[in-house]
């Protein structure tokens, strides 16, 4: 039997109420941009807290807000129910014939393996925040629905799956719905009820282990919460890239005692701190654009910028990824810094490099850390070892869109 199921009770958009997942933002400050220029967007749900009228509240203070906007969404026609169905979905570049294909379904959530010794179809590969695990269970159990998808990449028959979602996609006819992203891309979905098709296409799209591109904290909500299956996209690998995940450090100061230094003076400690630590450390003759591989990182502190080789222990090749090489050695021994502390913001690869050093610039960051993406090899390589990569360490794109199509829960 799959593992893939049906959505018993889908709410399809109607329009409009698409949006980046939560965890797309480098800046809490554009979600609220977002929710006011949109208030019907599904982010103004996931995220209560950031809308213009909820700021200085809690999460949990805003979740009866989250509830009522989720209810007037449905009442006002911006949502209609679907029974038993998958959904279709597509993903196509501006100006591009590329195309991205997908199916909002729900997977069982006691398929989830974290380590080897641990069975299961979905392989859940990096570790996670845990504050914002208890947020998403919190929202689930407030709002009755969950609203974004786990992005699961389809590992056994993928090229397979790809074929069949362009086929029925081409004999779709007219979505049900399309949605532009930050990018340009379009969103577009088509409802499939039962039938040989829908039988066709949940057979593939369980036909392998499937691994968590995007949505971990989403995943590991669904098993904190209890629930027996949890909404996801099963994707292609011809569908995905990984893009670099940075990291912006807002502040210097623990790197010494006191506050106020300037920070060409800053800047210069904590480059003498990497050498300290073992790390090779060499000026950059202009900002940095991102390295080209991995092995290096590159950092950018008041105005300037150099290329770091940090040192690699004893440990695995996890162990040894930039991203893990980064957390332990430049954040934690180097910056003092807790991955979880909030002077670290992670900055997927829909931020360019020249955004990172323009935050550095404007004084809204005092260090930017830019890292080479996983490589596929790696990320296929950590995953059937049933390792976990560091946090926040793949950018999959293009992301699965948010509020498109929702999951309503068992009460």
């Amino acid at each position: 039997m799959t593992v893939v199921h049906p959505i018993a009770r889908a709410w399809i958009t109607t329009g409009g109420t698409g949006a980046q997942n939560y965890d797309e933002f480098a800046d809490d400050a554009e979600i609220t941009a977002i929710i006011a220029a949109n208030p019907h967007s599904a982010l103004a749900i996931e995220m209560p807290h950031r809308a213009p009228e909820s700021l200085g509240r809690s999460f949990l203070d805003t979740l009866p807000a989250a509830a009522a906007r989720l209810t007037e969404a449905k009442a006002d026609g911006s949502y209609t129910p679907a029974g038993q169905v998958i959904v279709l979905y597509r993903i196509t570049e501006p100006a591009s014939d590329a195309a991205a294909y997908g199916m909002f379904v729900m997977v069982d959530t006691d398929q989830i393996s974290t380590s080897a010794d641990e069975p299961g179809l979905v392989i859940r590969n990096e570790d996670v925040f845990l504050a914002k695990v208890r947020e998403r269970v919190a929202l689930a159990e407030a709002v009755g629905h969950l609203l974004s998808p786990v992005l699961l990449l389809q590992t056994g028959a993928g090229a397979e799956l790809h074929a069949a979602l362009a086929a029925a996609t081409d004999a779709a006819g007219v979505p049900a719905a399309t949605d532009i992203d930050q990018a340009g891309r379009t969103h577009a979905i088509w409802p499939l009820g039962p039938g040989e098709r829908q039988r066709e296409l949940l057979a593939l799209a369980g036909g392998g282990e499937l691994v968590v591109a995007d949505g971990n904290h989403r995943s590991l909500a669904a098993q904190t919460g209890g629930l027996p299956r949890f909404l996801a996209v099963v994707t292609t690998p011809d569908s995905v890239a990984i893009q670099p995940y940075n990291r912006l450090v807002s502040e210097l100061t623990t790197a010494s005692s006191g506050l106020g230094r300037p920070a060409a003076e800053l800047a210069d400690e904590l480059i003498e701190r990497l050498r300290a630590a073992g790390a090779a450390v060499e000026p950059l003759a202009g900002p940095p654009s991102g390295p080209a591989a991995g092995g290096t990182v590159q950092i950018y502190a008041a105005g300037r910028g150099w290329a770091v080789t940090l040192p690699a222990g004893a440990g695995s090749r996890v162990d040894n990824l930039d991203h893990a090489l980064v957390e332990r050695v430049l954040l934690r021994d180097v910056l003092g810094l807790d991955p979880g502390d909030k002077r670290i913001s992670y900055v997927g690869g829909d931020y360019p490099a020249t955004w990172l050093v323009g935050e550095v610039d404007a004084g809204r960051a005092e260090l930017a850390i830019l890292i080479a993406p996983v490589t596929v090899d790696d990320f296929v390589a950590v995953n059937l070892a049933r390792e976990k990569l560091p946090r926040k360490s793949t950018w999959f794109t293009p992301k699965a869109r948010g509020g498109l199509v929702l999951a309503e829960l068992d009460r």
